[in-house]
Protein backbone atom coordinates (compact mmCIF):
# COMPACT_ATOMS: atom_id res chain seq x y z
CA UNK A 1 0.00 0.00 0.00
CA UNK A 2 1.17 3.32 -0.57
CA UNK A 3 1.73 6.40 1.73
CA UNK A 4 0.70 9.04 -0.53
CA UNK A 5 -3.05 10.52 0.20
CA UNK A 6 -6.05 9.32 -1.65
CA UNK A 7 -6.45 10.69 -4.96
CA UNK A 8 -9.78 12.59 -5.33
CA UNK A 9 -10.05 11.63 -9.24
CA UNK A 10 -12.04 8.48 -9.66
CA UNK A 11 -9.86 7.32 -12.85
CA UNK A 12 -6.44 7.07 -10.36
CA UNK A 13 -8.30 5.90 -7.44
CA UNK A 14 -9.79 2.70 -9.99
CA UNK A 15 -5.85 2.70 -11.17
CA UNK A 16 -4.46 2.58 -7.49
CA UNK A 17 -7.21 -0.18 -6.31
CA UNK A 18 -6.69 -2.26 -9.89
CA UNK A 19 -2.61 -2.15 -8.89
CA UNK A 20 -3.83 -2.74 -4.99
CA UNK A 21 -5.26 -6.25 -6.13
CA UNK A 22 -2.65 -7.28 -8.76
CA UNK A 23 0.05 -7.04 -5.48
CA UNK A 24 -2.18 -8.96 -3.50
CA UNK A 25 -3.09 -11.88 -6.12
CA UNK A 26 0.68 -11.98 -6.64
CA UNK A 27 0.93 -12.64 -2.96
CA UNK A 28 -1.55 -15.35 -2.05
CA UNK A 29 -0.01 -17.14 -4.96
CA UNK A 30 3.21 -16.89 -3.48
CA UNK A 31 1.88 -18.41 -0.39
CA UNK A 32 0.01 -21.00 -1.88
CA UNK A 33 2.85 -21.98 -3.27
CA UNK A 34 4.64 -22.26 -0.06
CA UNK A 35 1.89 -23.66 1.24
CA UNK A 36 1.73 -26.82 -1.45
CA UNK A 37 3.65 -29.28 0.11
CA UNK A 38 2.66 -32.04 -2.14
CA UNK A 39 4.37 -30.13 -5.11
CA UNK A 40 7.21 -28.87 -3.14
CA UNK A 41 7.73 -32.40 -2.69
CA UNK A 42 7.22 -33.93 -5.88
CA UNK A 43 10.02 -31.41 -7.08
CA UNK A 44 12.08 -31.86 -4.76
CA UNK A 45 12.28 -35.69 -5.50
CA UNK A 46 12.44 -34.99 -8.73
CA UNK A 47 15.53 -32.73 -8.09
CA UNK A 48 17.09 -35.24 -6.35
CA UNK A 49 16.85 -37.58 -9.08
CA UNK A 50 18.04 -35.50 -11.57
CA UNK A 51 21.13 -35.62 -9.17
CA UNK A 52 21.09 -39.03 -8.89
CA UNK A 53 21.43 -39.72 -12.39
CA UNK A 54 23.84 -37.24 -13.63
CA UNK A 55 26.60 -38.70 -10.71
CA UNK A 56 25.35 -42.16 -12.31
CA UNK A 57 26.05 -40.89 -15.63
CA UNK A 58 29.44 -39.19 -14.55
CA UNK A 59 30.06 -42.42 -12.71
CA UNK A 60 29.90 -44.94 -16.23
CA UNK A 61 31.74 -41.96 -18.13
CA UNK A 62 34.89 -41.96 -15.91
CA UNK A 63 34.49 -46.34 -16.03
CA UNK A 64 34.37 -46.34 -19.16
CA UNK A 65 37.17 -43.80 -19.70
CA UNK A 66 39.23 -45.71 -17.41
CA UNK A 67 38.46 -48.88 -19.32
CA UNK A 68 39.48 -46.83 -22.87
CA UNK A 69 43.01 -46.36 -20.94
CA UNK A 70 43.72 -49.72 -20.01
CA UNK A 71 43.05 -51.22 -22.83
CA UNK A 72 44.94 -48.65 -24.66
CA UNK A 73 48.01 -49.30 -22.20
CA UNK A 74 47.47 -53.07 -22.40
CA UNK A 75 47.68 -52.60 -26.45
CA UNK A 76 50.75 -50.62 -26.15
CA UNK A 77 52.89 -52.88 -23.76
CA UNK A 78 51.30 -56.15 -26.01
CA UNK A 79 53.23 -54.63 -28.97
CA UNK A 80 56.01 -53.39 -26.73
CA UNK A 81 56.58 -57.11 -25.95
CA UNK A 82 55.90 -58.16 -29.52
CA UNK A 83 58.46 -56.24 -30.65
CA UNK A 84 60.89 -57.30 -27.60
CA UNK A 85 64.04 -59.30 -27.67
CA UNK A 86 62.52 -61.39 -25.33
CA UNK A 87 62.03 -65.37 -25.95
CA UNK A 88 58.83 -66.36 -26.58
CA UNK A 89 57.59 -67.62 -24.00
CA UNK A 90 58.45 -64.66 -21.50
CA UNK A 91 56.25 -62.22 -24.12
CA UNK A 92 53.05 -63.70 -23.59
CA UNK A 93 50.56 -60.82 -22.77
CA UNK A 94 48.23 -63.22 -20.58
CA UNK A 95 49.47 -61.54 -17.48
CA UNK A 96 48.33 -57.85 -19.37
CA UNK A 97 45.33 -58.90 -20.07
CA UNK A 98 44.47 -60.70 -16.72
CA UNK A 99 45.44 -56.65 -15.46
CA UNK A 100 43.26 -55.16 -17.75
CA UNK A 101 39.84 -57.80 -16.65
CA UNK A 102 40.74 -57.04 -13.59
CA UNK A 103 40.96 -53.53 -13.87
CA UNK A 104 37.72 -53.65 -15.63
CA UNK A 105 36.27 -56.10 -12.49
CA UNK A 106 37.04 -53.11 -10.05
CA UNK A 107 35.78 -50.88 -12.31
CA UNK A 108 31.81 -52.49 -12.68
CA UNK A 109 32.11 -53.38 -9.62
CA UNK A 110 31.88 -49.48 -8.66
CA UNK A 111 29.19 -48.74 -10.86
CA UNK A 112 26.90 -51.68 -9.37
CA UNK A 113 27.83 -50.43 -6.20
CA UNK A 114 26.38 -46.81 -7.23
CA UNK A 115 23.06 -48.44 -8.67
CA UNK A 116 22.52 -50.32 -5.70
CA UNK A 117 23.40 -47.76 -3.23
CA UNK A 118 20.89 -45.38 -5.31
CA UNK A 119 17.95 -47.92 -4.99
Amino acid sequence: MSDSPTPTDPQQLRAEIEQTRAELGETVQELAAKADVKTRAKQALGDAGGKARQKLSDAKDQAAQAVGTVAEKASTAKQQLADSDLPAPMRRPLPLAAIAAAAAAVIVTVIVGLRRRRS
